[in-house]
């Protein structure tokens, strides 16, 4: 029986769709969610985590949408968005 296993960093490659927020937060922001999606498998479990440690790391308070098909609205003064697809 075929199993697949979760991708690893090596394999994720992030393709950046639209951003606002500078380049090395724009890199941290990926590696964390190379870390969330290798120790997590369940989207909510993987926002989660990416939420938690932008809070930790660049204080609150930080939102985090993970999956495939989704809509959002969001309002805001000083913000730093970037979203990304991942293989």
């Amino acid at each position: 029986m075929a199993t697949t296993e979760p991708p690893t960093q090596e394999k994720m490659e992030a393709q950046i769709k639209s951003v606002d927020m500078t380049e090395d937060m724009q890199n941290e922001a990926v590696n964390v969610a190379r870390e969330a999606m290798e120790k997590f498998h369940i989207e909510k479990d993987i926002a989660q985590y990416i939420k938690k440690e932008f809070d930790s790391r660049k204080g609150a308070t930080w939102h985090c949408i993970v999956g495939r098909n989704f809509g959002s609205f969001v309002t805001h003064g000083h913000c730093a968005i970037l979203l990304f697809k991942t293989q």
